[in-house]
């Protein structure tokens, strides 16, 4: 790997301009097609269940028992076993908001970014890989290996966004981010489908060993995709040190420097408002739609009736289809603009809400067809999300400001989830829950709406896109 950064010691060199190789933005593409089948495999389908069957197991529950009221004590702490990896989640969020930025900072003030997600990337795809040793009632070890994982992927994923801007002038990140969404919802789906394919084909009724061991053997097939595929972006993307490391090397201690860089950042935002108006503005719709995503599955078995093989149908066409979604507004951002686009995504979702409610029970053709609706709708509003927000990062700073990003993205996401358990519990119907999710998507359009864009892209320093 041929590094274009400079050595420390070495004489100013101009920052690179934003201009970059099919090859190279096919390897960063290859990123996103890596780690998403952590997302997908591991986080979505496979590990909350698996764990879950561990757990009661440490608690003295019978393996596949329907119902489980035992209790573990990590660290002396009484819990019960069903609450073990929702905690576990709560836990691995809340420590990614103290890791993100720094490892932003660091990356911004390192002259080998690749270096750096090569770590992070190496590192949660290892713990995921460990997985093959959680049997038996190994919940302690499986809780770490998750924890672990969980905030290496989002360091990894800090470290990955910070290229973008480095890659394509303002008129060309919205096509590059679509693709790499695009690519990342294929290669995850993929993955998931082959394993549920084996799973499904494997699996012996009345044998719950055989199907949490399947499950086992997944979540380690997602480690080691994450690993293999990781491996075309360290071979073809280039070292894109920041303006800092590039005019001459940054001396010292990368890692303490990064704490004190991220210190004087944080003191800086306040020159920025109309970005963090935007962070706001994501915080609040991207909430919405992580809460969507999260619930579906729930809101299909409890009020929807539907069976696990409607579910699982419609968990792939959401990821297949959301590969097309990505490329389709990716097109129609090229067109109208990203800010418009993802505006206009907002209104979807709305609909896409309203829809739900009035969903018959018992019915799969209209839930798959709704899930349709989500997949096409999905990866585009994510993708221009995020190319948008490179639009506000002053130049150097790309790093800190995707580590803030995330914390918007993932650091909040109990925000949603609150809002429906409150509802449910005051109206004891899921509907009524899920509707009240309009309020995120409403109040987003609203606060994104109220971000005059070029405004705020020239404040930060940059020169806005042709189209907004």
């Amino acid at each position: 790997m041929a590094d274009t950064a400079t050595a420390a010691g070495d004489t100013a060199t101009p920052p690179q301009p934003p201009h970059s190789t099919r090859r190279e933005r096919t390897g960063w593409y290859f990123y996103d097609w890596a780690m998403s089948a952590f997302s997908t495999t591991v986080i979505t389908v496979f590990l909350g269940p698996f764990l879950t069957s561990i757990t009661e197991v440490a608690a003295g529950c019978e393996l596949g028992a329907a119902d489980c009221t035992g209790y573990v004590y990590p660290l002396g702490i009484k819990v019960a076993a069903g609450a073990y990896f929702p905690y576990l989640v709560s836990l691995s969020v809340f420590l990614t908001v103290f890791v993100l930025p720094v490892t932003g900072a660091i990356a911004d003030r390192s002259a080998h970014k690749k270096r750096l997600l090569a770590v992070a990337a190496f590192l949660g795809s290892g713990a995921t890989i460990a997985m093959v040793f959680v049997t038996g009632d190994r919940y302690l070890l499986g809780g770490a290996l998750f924890v672990f994982a969980n905030v290496s992927f989002g360091a990894a994923v800090v470290v990955y966004n910070s290229f973008l801007p480095q890659l394509g002038g303002p008129d060309d990140r919205d096509g590059i981010s679509s693709k790499g969404w695009a690519l990342g919802y294929l290669g995850g789906g993929l993955l998931l489908m082959l394993n549920l394919v084996v799973v499904t084909l494997f699996s012996e009724e009345g044998n719950p060993q055989r199907t949490l061991d399947l499950a086992r053997w997944s979540i380690v097939s997602a480690g080691v995709w994450w690993a293999a595929f990781t491996l075309v972006p360290l071979f073809w993307l280039r070292e894109r040190p920041s303006v800092e490391a590039a005019a001459g090397g940054v001396r010292g201690n990368v890692l303490l420097d990064g704490f004190k860089q991220l210190g004087h950042t944080i003191k800086g935002l306040k020159a920025y408002p109309l970005t963090l108006f935007f962070l706001l503005a994501f915080l609040v719709f991207n909430d919405g739609i992580q809460t969507v995503i999260a619930l579906a599955s729930q809101y299909g078995t409890e009020e929807l009736r539907l069976d696990q093989t409607t579910l699982i149908v419609t968990i792939l066409l959401v990821q297949f289809l959301a590969f097309g979604g990505a490329l389709l507004l990716g097109g129609v951002a090229k067109r109208i603009g990203a800010w418009k686009t993802v505006l206009m995504s907002l209104v979807l979702w709305t609909g896409v809400i309203l829809a739900a409610f009035w969903l018959p029970a018992e019915a799969p053709i209209p839930f798959m067809i709704l899930g349709a609706a989500i997949g096409l709708v999905l990866g585009g509003s994510q993708a221009l999300s995020r190319s948008l927000f490179s639009q506000l990062i002053p130049a150097g700073k790309e790093g800190e400001y995707y580590g803030f990003y995330e914390i918007s993205d993932k650091g909040t996401s109990w925000l949603g989830p609150l809002a429906f358990g409150l509802v449910f519990q005051l109206t004891n119907s899921y509907r009524v829950g899920l509707v009240s999710l309009l309020i995120f998507f409403v109040v987003g359009f609203l606060l994104l709406l109220a971000v005059p864009m070029r405004k705020a892209i020239i404040a930060a320093g940059n020169t806005p896109p042709r189209v907004l």
